[in-house]
């Protein structure tokens, strides 16, 4: 079995990851500040792990000094989390800032740069306000578009300053495809039009955002961008029906923001699909024009696991409404590697296929993994007599998956940074604190006190020597 050293780009950042309502808790909310996770979370508690959710999640608003303590001692060159939207603001229509939440996100701005951590902030991770939600059906509504770009203005004008780093949402497509698509969330409406309708107006909310960005000057010491998720997408065969399986899965669920996003338009045959189906969103001319003039500068790609699809095997219910599994189902793939835990397929070479699709449709724009990590059940079988996590499966994952991403930096692909899941345990929706993912233990017995567990040494190796050593048999 062949070794070698692999050797991380010196300004290549080495971060991670959480999100505000994964980890702030709800000291100091107002009730009129529910988002439509709090909102979930309360009508629908009981199907959330053990009933935890974000009511108290990390505590992370009140321990933040402390945490950054551990993400200096690990030695993160960035950090990302999200602005909670719900909390920033207590009046949505007029953007009226909420001063104590305010001021807490400007303390742990100043931490984590008076530490040598370069913030990064996003606007949006499901953090939609509730009220607006309820009221005007949240991402469905225009005039919820045109509320985000306020909000925006307030964050960009208090923070513009100290932040270079921006993004407007994190995985845009989540949210209404666990809701209106599949309806398996609260309050579980199918209804694939409505799941439209969401993606284009997160879309055209980017692209408004940006060029408020761009207007305001902030483009002239940042940069603002948007954080997919695509699942790199897999045909079952060659054969020209699991193809297009594979071509019709990456279009509603990939291209759908990417093409928008990056491209400034839409795919051509995702609008021929739409009308087929009755689905189109409704929009204007004058919108895609913003669309297409206002792409972002850089993208961030959250990759866990790869999606395979085949053709279908069996007849659509067409009394059903429109689904695109219409074209394909699920392909399980034999052999293959598994995270038992969490359900997913464990295929480090997303990294490098995903990586040669920037390059090569997608004008090798600057990207970066924002989001890639293994959650693990019950790791407390894997401490050691000091109380330590050994989560050598962990280290496992994190190096497998960065080798095949820095071979495709190798060649020329535009990647400038990987950014763990997460910096340390936190809440995640229904899951809770089933599945561990972080760098740091966050002990529910304890007080939520934390630990470093084993990865977080290995990371902290990582990040100083710039290098690590890998197993180079999966190249051939």
């Amino acid at each position: 079995m062949q070794t070698k050293m692999i050797n991380v780009p010196e300004n290549f950042i080495m971060g991670a990851a959480v999100s505000a309502w994964q980890t702030e808790g709800w000291s100091g909310k107002k009730d009129s500040q529910d988002s439509y996770l709090d909102l979930w979370y309360k009508n629908n508690q009981n199907v959330w792990h053990d009933g935890y959710g974000p009511a108290v999640a990390t505590d992370f608003r009140n321990r933040y000094k402390e945490d950054i303590g551990y993400m200096k001692e690990i030695g993160l060159t960035h950090f990302r989390t999200s602005i909670n939207w719900s909390r920033f603001l207590v009046d949505y229509e007029n953007a009226v800032v909420d001063e104590d939440y305010a001021a807490y996100i400007d303390d742990m701005i100043n931490e984590l740069i008076a530490n040598g951590i370069e913030p990064m902030l996003c606007l949006e991770h499901y953090e939609v306000p509730a009220v607006l939600f309820e009221n005007y059906g949240g991402w469905g509504s225009e005039h919820v578009v045109e509320l985000f770009v306020k909000y925006a203005e307030t964050v960009f004008e208090r923070y513009g300053d100290k932040v270079k780093h921006w993004f407007t949402f994190n995985e845009p497509v989540v949210v209404q495809t666990r809701v209106y698509l599949d309806a398996i969330r609260y309050p579980f409406e199918q209804n694939t039009k409505k799941w439209m309708q969401w993606n284009y107006n997160k879309a055209l909310a980017t692209a408004k955002v940006v060029a408020l960005f761009r207007k305001t000057g902030l483009n002239k010491r940042g940069k603002i961008g948007v954080i997919l998720n695509p699942e790199v997408t897999y045909a079952r065969s060659t054969a020209p029906h699991d193809q297009e399986a594979a071509r019709i899965y990456d279009l509603f669920f990939n291209r759908v923001f990417l093409d928008p996003s990056i491209k400034g338009e839409y795919p051509k045959e995702l609008f021929e699909l739409m009308e087929k189906h009755g689905i189109t969103f409704e929009h204007t001319k004058e919108e895609l024009q913003i669309i297409q003039t206002n792409t972002v500068d850089y993208v961030g790609l959250n990759l866990y696991f790869p999606h395979r699809v085949q053709a279908r095997t069996s007849a659509w219910n067409e009394r059903t409404p429109f689904h695109p599994a219409y074209y394909y189902e699920k392909f399980d793939l034999p052999g293959k590697k598994m995270n038992p835990y969490r359900g997913w397929e464990i295929y480090p070479q997303i990294m490098y296929d995903m990586a040669l699709r920037m390059k090569e449709e997608y004008g090798n724009i600057e990207w970066f993994i924002a989001e890639n990590g293994m959650g693990v059940e019950k790791e407390k079988r894997f401490k050691n007599k000091d109380g330590m996590i050994e989560d050598d499966y962990r280290i496992e994952f994190i190096s497998d998956h960065l080798k095949w991403l820095l071979k495709a930096v190798e060649e020329g692909v535009n990647c400038t940074g990987y950014m763990l899941w997460a910096f340390s345990d936190n809440v995640s929706p229904m899951n809770a604190f089933k599945n561990r993912y972080g760098l740091v233990e966050i002990n529910l017995e304890d007080n939520r006190n934390r630990k470093l567990k084993k990865s977080a040494y290995w990371f902290q190796k990582l990040i100083a020597e710039r290098q690590f050593e890998t197993i180079i048999e999966e190249y051939k």
